[in-house]
């Protein structure tokens, strides 16, 4: 049987060496089904994959018919975020410690990606984030996230002061850590760990959870992921904004913080036994599976 997926990329951890057994493996394995193999070339100078093509993710982005990622959530968001253009599909190989994105454990690797090519998974898709500063009318600095958004205090021992709107509409002035601005993907991250809601894959909202706010009042809430999110810094104070953790850019009193949902998405496959509520409940260690009587 021909494989669904005809060339395939291969993406690992940078600071990881114990990927590379893994990833070596794999890549003779997909070899052996006639498969085209190419190892992202960060992958590669860790890995030493003497034997395979090495690609960039612009070259990824142009040829490969699907992604496999080996490492936490963290390779993930990085893989996603550079193929997020192109719609190259993700599948992730869990090589971390919690894993919300990553469906296929190390020890199931081989098995699960046989079902793959063999066309046995299910296909989703996840938005991301739209975040620029605008400085003095001009901007300054944009990117875009698959899990979130923060503005946060930065280096400073103190809180900061900043005002949000939505879609132009005044919402508040909050004194704070910051503010996390949150896609479903990512309200099993960050936003989870403030206290944050869960939000379904499948729900169209964007979370907005509050860090250390001074007042009480300032709860987490949910708008609709059409809704733009404006995040003013006010004076004196300076802060930080970041995009999944990855990339940073200092903020200065009166930036102006832009949140929108993309028009970019990615793809993600999971194998065909795969529940969101499942991964859930392993990640996250709620009850037990209930008894059969």
């Amino acid at each position: 049987m021909n494989p669904v997926f005809r060339t395939i990329a291969l993406i690992g951890k940078y600071k990881s060496p114990e990927i590379a057994e893994s990833l070596l493996n794999l890549a003779a394995f997909l070899r052996s089904r006639d498969v085209a193999v190419m190892v992202e070339e960060g992958t590669a100078a860790l890995v030493g994959a003497d034997g395979f093509p090495v690609a960039s993710y612009a070259v990824i982005g142009q040829r490969a018919d699907l992604a496999i990622v080996l490492g936490g959530d963290g390779s993930m968001l990085t893989a996603a975020r550079q193929l997020a253009e192109s719609g190259v599909p993700l599948v992730g190989v869990n090589q971390g410690r919690l894993g919300f994105m990553t469906d296929l454990a190390r020890d199931d690797m081989l098995d699960g990606v046989a079902d793959l090519l063999e066309g046995r998974f299910k296909d989703e898709r996840r938005f991301l984030l739209d975040a620029t500063v605008s400085r003095d009318g001009a901007c300054v600095f944009q990117t875009q996230a698959l899990n979130d958004v923060v503005v946060n205090k930065g280096d400073l021992g103190r809180m900061i002061e900043f005002a949000v709107s939505i879609d132009g509409e005044f919402i508040y002035n909050q004194r704070s850590d910051g503010l996390i601005v949150a896609t479903p993907t990512g309200s099993t991250a960050y936003a989870l760990s403030a206290n944050g809601p869960i939000l379904h894959p499948a729900v169209p909202g964007i979370a907005l959870v509050p860090l250390c706010p001074h007042a009480l009042s300032n709860r987490p809430i949910t708008v609709s992921d059409a809704s733009r999110i404006e995040i003013v810094i006010r004076a004196p104070h300076r802060a930080r904004v970041h995009a999944d953790g990855q990339e940073k850019f200092e903020l200065v009193a009166g930036d102006r913080v832009d949140v929108a949902r993309s028009h970019r998405s990615i793809r993600l496959l999971h194998p065909l036994g795969y529940s969101y509520f499942a991964m859930l409940r392993e990640k996250l260690h709620w009850s037990e599976t209930p008894r059969s009587y």
